[in-house]
């Protein structure tokens, strides 16, 4: 019997709901992240990491970006047969539509999936900050002669509100699953067996360990998947799939230990970014050994002059010039002008630098420069790529009334101000 062959499968996310306005002009995998990485790095250079190099991506739909980045970073050598494909929700005689959900996205991939003749899918999520070994998992399904092993991390009852629950017995085989139990529903038959946790992380039962979480990474038999799939037209994995194998099939759990965080809502992603930049933050990109890859860049170093710069991080090409920050994520390529002050702020920087010319334009066209204008003050938000911000802003500084929604080149979600993509905030604005 030969090594078993395993594939991953990336979701990319559907229309990216939940992280609008920085899905408007671009898929979810290709929101930027941590100043110089994009979310579909983290999935794919677990895979890389863990020895799995046939990588699919799954979005609704290809942005440019997502294309560029993935052509220009993941090139494998002949020798590997690795390779990483995107495969857009796409029209043809038999199908017309968006992917409806999770499982709906996999089924209509499913003849592309064939060629590779794999013995098991391992199915990721695109929005999520996490670093594991695939392989202890695939080893623990294949031990486990389960017919698909689901991921999970232990909770307390108050975290419980907004994951998939799963109850499992005291050898991990999965006994039932419960999507998003309200706060005051009585979950506690789904309660986490002490001989489990004692097996699994050599831990004692404790209010923050109660619950298994589902991570939202499986690992399925490839011809039982493509059965389930083709006979079962429900369209989303948490939802429908996965209680459905549960209840007539041998389901197995993976308990996982290390820092795992789901960055798929405004909230979320912006917490976990400003923390990244913090004295001592729960993720780690400082390790060597398992390193999360990007888009190789050729930019000069960020050029410092006279700043005050505290618990941030400056990405590659960035110039900041007689600034306060703090608290923040520079992204590359980022121009910040004298007397500028930042305090909670992931700047996503520019996709390229502006000409003298151009920049004499901007000045006759009375419109900032790409960048951070001179003595503007941000606090609290997230700046997307290319966005002007003109001299003397005031962005999230002010007692005002800010209502959430989406305006014209901003928005307000969970509080964060978001200016968007290529916006143009004028000189003096107040937000």
């Amino acid at each position: 019997m030969g090594k078993k062959k395993a594939i991953a499968i990336v979701l990319g996310g559907g229309k990216g709901t939940r992280l609008y306005p920085l899905t408007k002009d671009r898929s979810k995998p290709a929101v930027p992240f941590a100043g110089k990485y994009r979310l579909v790095d983290i999935p794919i250079s677990n895979c890389i990491n863990s020895g799995i190099k046939q990588i699919y991506i799954l979005t609704q739909f290809n942005s440019a970006s997502l294309h560029n980045h993935i052509a220009n970073t993941y090139i494998f050598d002949t020798f590997s047969n690795g390779f990483v494909e995107i495969l857009a929700a796409e029209q043809t005689f038999h199908n017309n539509d968006w992917y409806q959900g999770t499982a709906d996205a996999v089924r209509k991939n499913l003849k592309h999936f064939a060629d590779q003749n794999a013995d098991y899918y391992i199915i990721l999520s695109g929005d999520q900050l996490y670093r594991m070994d695939f392989q202890h998992m695939l080893k623990s399904h294949i031990d486990s002669g389960a017919v698909l092993s689901i991921a999970a991390k232990t909770i307390s009852r108050r975290e419980a509100t907004g994951l998939g629950i799963i109850g499992a017995d005291e050898n991990g085989q999965i006994t039932g699953f419960y999507e998003k139990p309200s706060i005051d529903e009585d979950i506690s038959n789904l309660k986490v067996p002490a001989e489990l946790l004692k097996t699994t992380l050599n831990k004692e039962p404790s209010e923050e360990n109660e619950y298994l979480a589902s991570m939202g990474i499986y690992i399925f038999n490839a011809t039982r998947m493509e059965e389930i799939l083709s006979t079962n037209p429900s369209a989303d994995f948490g939802k429908e799939i996965i209680p459905d194998v549960i209840r007539t099939e041998k389901v197995s759990t993976y308990v996982f230990d290390g820092f795992w965080e789901d960055i798929g809502t405004i909230k979320a992603f912006y917490n976990t970014n400003i923390d990244l930049a913090s004295v001592t933050p729960a993720f780690n990109f400082y390790n060597e050994e398992v390193p999360i890859y990007t888009h190789r860049r050729h930019l000069p170093a960020t050029k410092v002059n006279f700043c005050n710069i505290s618990c941030s991080l400056t990405s590659e090409g960035s110039i900041i010039t007689n600034a306060y920050i703090v608290n923040s994520i520079i992204g590359v390529r980022t121009l910040i002008e004298s007397g500028a002050s930042l305090d909670g702020v992931y700047c996503m920087g520019a996709s390229f630098y502006e000409t003298e010319e151009e920049k004499a334009e901007n000045a006759a066209r009375k419109i900032p420069n790409i960048g951070i204008g001179r003595a503007t003050i941000i606090r609290k938000a997230i700046i997307d790529q290319n966005a002007r911000i003109g001299d003397g802003c005031r962005i999230g500084i002010d007692d005002i009334e800010r209502k959430e929604g989406d305006y014209s080149n901003y928005s307000i979600h969970d509080g964060v101000i978001i200016i968007h993509k290529n916006a143009i905030i004028p000189h003096g604005t107040i937000l």
